[in-house]
Formats: structure tokens, sequence, C-alpha cells
């Protein structure tokens, strides 16, 4: 039976090209990963929130595959809303499907706070309108943001096709000493081929969004695995 150990079902935006293929190169034996989509093309704030009300309806879906907790993967759809949108959006989905249910800003959340991080850099593919949307929902949750700095791209295929050394590049540029954390955005931006080299490189934490809903995931399923290769949370937390 594929999922001995953990069935996650995962919510993710129909144009996502990234995040399963992340998730699945990292799952632990017997953790098994399925995955229903909520129809967007465009990473802009009527998109996200649209998005989000469809939510529910996939939830459904996954639930019929007897999955353990309901994953919703999009950190803009998770965080448009507001400082607690994203538990709300959880409180929603969970009222339905009667299954535990994360959100990667959630997650994202958790893994700063786990490790004690406090002032951030924040990396994003994302246009100045959502990254604000972004600063103030981590401003809520008690962050202090140096810098966000996004590429601008609406078109989420598009931020599918970005190579991971191109966050790399971007975060390495913004850095400074005052940072003690570095977070990059988006479940459709890959991140998972540079988090090791950014922590080795700079000298602090890199949380990524794909990685921290991977973490919280297996948290939640009690799966403790040390992924070394996906940095100080995989490995201390």
């Amino acid at each position: 039976m594929y999922g001995w150990r953990g069935r996650i079902g995962l919510i993710v935006p129909s144009s996502n090209t990234t995040m399963e293929m992340e998730l699945h190169s990292a799952l632990p034996e017997g953790v098994s990963l399925h995955t229903a989509r909520m129809p967007l093309k465009n990473v802009t704030e009527e998109e996200l929130v649209a998005m989000s009300g469809l939510a529910v309806e996939s939830a459904k879906l996954l639930k019929d595959a007897d999955v353990d907790l309901i994953l919703y993967g999009c950190t803009s759809g998770s965080f448009i809303g507001g400082g607690e949108f994203d538990k709300e959006l959880a409180e929603k989905i969970e009222s339905e499907v009667k299954l535990p249910v994360i959100t990667t800003s959630t997650a994202v959340v958790e893994a700063l706070k786990i490790l004690d991080s406090q002032r951030i850099l924040v990396i994003t593919p994302y246009t100045d309108e959502i990254n604000q949307r972004e600063r103030e929902f981590l401003e809520a949750n008690e962050f202090e943001v140096i810098d966000i700095r996004g590429l601008g791209i609406v078109d989420n295929t598009r931020i599918g096709r970005l190579e991971p050394y191109e966050a790399y590049r971007m975060a390495k540029a913004l850095f400074t000493d005052e940072a003690d954390a570095i977070f990059i955005s988006c479940t459709n931006l890959r991140t998972f081929e540079i988090i090791e080299a950014l922590e080795e490189d700079l000298g602090v934490p890199v949380i990524t969004s794909n990685q921290a809903s991977l973490w919280l995931a297996l948290r939640e399923l009690d799966v403790g695995e040390k992924i070394p290769w996906l940095g100080k949370l995989f490995t201390e937390f």
C-alpha cells in the first residue's frame, strides 16, 4: 500500500508545475502524495481570492483517497487575505472534510519561529502588489521584514519555468548580516537544489515555501525524517 506511514493530500493551483515534483523528490519512504487542483493562471489578488473559494471542493475529492491531512499548497493564496487568512482558510476546509488542514503560509510561519528567526529577507517572483500583501502578512505574524524583492511576474506558468539558480542569485544579492533568515516564497518556484548551498554560503537558515510545507506536513504525520539537503530545518527540527 502506498502511504503506509502517511498520505498527504495536496491542493495546488492548476498552473503549478513545481510543487508536486519537489515534494516527490524528497518524500520519505512510506509517505505518499495525492494531488487536486484549483483554477489559477495569474498570480493576482483577484484570482488568488477566487481560487481560495474552491478549496473545499478540491479537499473533498482528496478525502476520497483516504488521505491523512490536507495541504493547501499555495503561498500567496494563503496569505492574500491578511494576517489570519491562512488559519481561517484551514479552519473552513477542516470543518467540511473533518481532516487536519495546513497551508503553506502557516508552514512558513512555523518554520521561521522554530528557527528563532525574527529579521528576515524575502525573495519572490511576485509583483509589488502581492509582495506588499506578503509583507503585511509576515509583519502581522510578528516578523520584521528587512527587505522583500520580487521579479514582477504574473503568469504562473512562467514562474514554474524559472531555474533555481535565479532564486539563489537574488538571495545572495539581497543578503545583509542583519538578517536572521532568508525566505524564498512561492510553491511554483524551484528551490530544493539551492537550499543547502545558500545556507553554507550565507551562514543563515533558508526557508522556502515547498520545503516548509513538506516539513510541517511530515511533523503532522509524526514522520521524523532528516533530509540534509533541505537545510537546517530538516536536520535540526
